[in-house]
C-alpha cells in the first residue's frame, strides 16, 4: 500500500474540486432546505486550526453575498466569553450555529455546538465523518466532501471546504433573495469553469516554490499578509507553514503589519503578500515596494494582473475575489509541503503526542 502524503494530497485537488462541484446538490440541498425553513438573521461559523481559518472567509462569503450578519469564531472564546446576540434582539430560531470539522473531533468544536444545541439554537455540523462524535451533538449534519486526510496537515480539506462554503452561500442568496437565478446560474457557470482549471494552479504553485526554494526555506521569520476576504487565507498561509515548514511564522492583516512589526525586518525575512481583488490592492502594491528596501524576499501571490518578477506568483487563472482564495492557499501548501522535504521534516508524524485539541479518532 502506497503511504499517503501531504503532498499526494495537494496535487488531487483539481480531482477533488471538481468532483465536490459536480455532487454539490448532496451539501447544498440540505443547507438550503434549512433557509427555506427558517428565518435567519445571522450565522455564526466555528472551527479550530484550518477550519476557523475556512470560517473567516465564511462569515465574509454570508455577510457580502447572503446579505446576513455573520462571523469567524473560535470556540471555546465564543462559549467562555460571548454571547449569540449582546444586544438581545433576534430569537433563538433566527440564529444558526455551524460547525466545521473535517474529523468531526475537534474538541472545542464539539462543545460549543454541544453548548448551543442545549441553548436551543439551531445547529449544523459540517464534516466529511459521519460517523464522528460532533455528529452526536448537532440537529443537521452535512457531509463535507473531501475524503479521510491521513496526513495531520489538512490540505485538500481546505479547498474543498471553502468551495462547499462558497457554494452554499450561494444557494442561501437565492433562497432569501438577494441573488436572482440568472445571477446563480452564471456564479455556477463560473465556478464549474474555475475548478476545471485547477490542475494549472497547482503546476503554477509548484514552479513557483521551486524557483524560491532556498530563500523561503532559509528564511529566519516569514510573515504572511492578507486583506478583505484574504485575511483568512492569511491564516490559513501562517497555520500551514508552521505545521510544515516549521520556521517562526506569523499572519497579519495587511495594514496592521506597518504598526510596529516591520522594525523587525532584515535580509532573510521573507514575506507573502495576498494580492486581493479588494479596496486595499493599491495600499498592497505600495506596501511591496517599500518593502522591497528592507529585503529581497518579497512574494507577491494574486490573480491580478500587476509588473511581477520570479519570486511572485500571478496566476494564468482569472477568477472573482470569492473564489480566489481556494487557490491562494495552494502556494502556501507547496512552500509548507516542499519546504519540509527539502529540511528532512516528515509532514507525515505530528511530533506533539499529547491529546489535547482532538478525541481519538
Amino acid at each position: 500500500m502506497v503511504k499517503p502524503t501531504v503532498l499526494g494530497y495537494m496535487r488531487d485537488q483539481p480531482r477533488a474540486l471538481k468532483a465536490v462541484y459536480h455532487d454539490r446538490d448532496e451539501f447544498v440541498k440540505p443547507f438550503e432546505q434549512l433557509f427555506k425553513k427558517h428565518s435567519y438573521k445571522k450565522v455564526l461559523f466555528f472551527g479550530s486550526g484550518t477550519s476557523y481559518n475556512a470560517s473567516q472567509i465564511a462569515a465574509y462569503y454570508f455577510k457580502h453575498i447572503v446579505g446576513i450578519d455573520a462571523a469567524g469564531c473560535y470556540p471555546t472564546v465564543f462559549m467562555n466569553y460571548e454571547k449569540p446576540d449582546w444586544a438581545d434582539i433576534l430569537k433563538k430560531d433566527e440564529i444558526l450555529f455551524v460547525g466545521i470539522s473535517q474529523s468531526g473531533t475537534s474538541i472545542s468544536t464539539i462543545n460549543v455546538m454541544k453548548w448551543a444545541k442545549k441553548q436551543g439554537y439551531q445547529t449544523v455540523a459540517l464534516t466529511e465523518n459521519l460517523k464522528s462524535e460532533i455528529t452526536k451533538h448537532v440537529d443537521t449534519t452535512i457531509h463535507l466532501l473531501c475524503g479521510k486526510e491521513l496526513t495531520p496537515p489538512e490540505t485538500r480539506g481546505y479547498t474543498v471546504t471553502l468551495l462547499t462554503l462558497y457554494l452554499w452561500a450561494l444557494a442561501a442568496a437565492v433562497t432569501v433573495g438577494k441573488m436572482d437565478k440568472t445571477a446563480y446560474k452564471a456564479a455556477l457557470a463560473e465556478t464549474k469553469q474555475f475548478v476545471g482549471k485547477f490542475e494549472m494552479v497547482v503546476k503554477e504553485s509548484e514552479s513557483w516554490f521551486d524557483r524560491n526554494a532556498t530563500t523561503i526555506v532559509s528564511s529566519d521569520r516569514i510573515y504572511v499578509l492578507g486583506y478583505g476576504i484574504d485575511y483568512g487565507s492569511a491564516l490559513e498561509g501562517m497555520l500551514k507553514i508552521g505545521e510544515m515548514l516549521r520556521v517562526p511564522s506569523i499572519g497579519y492583516e495587511i495594514e496592521e503589519y506597518s504598526h510596529g512589526p516591520t522594525m523587525a525586518l532584515n535580509g532573510k525575512t521573507t514575506i507573502f503578500m495576498i494580492g486581493s481583488d479588494e479596496e486595499e490592492w493599491g495600499r498592497c502594491l505600495q506596501f511591496r515596494t517599500a518593502f522591497k528596501k528592507y529585503t529581497e524576499r518579497v512574494h507577491l501571490v494574486t490573480c491580478k494582473e500587476t509588473a511581477h518578477d520570479d519570486r511572485d506568483v500571478v496566476f494564468s487563472v482569472k477568477t472573482n475575489k470569492y473564489l480566489a482564495p481556494i487557490m491562494y492557499t495552494v502556494p502556501f501548501q507547496f512552500a509548507a509541503a516542499k519546504g519540509a522535504m527539502d529540511t528532512n521534516i516528515d509532514t507525515s508524524i505530528n511530533p506533539f503526542k499529547e491529546e489535547l485539541s482532538h478525541l481519538p479518532d
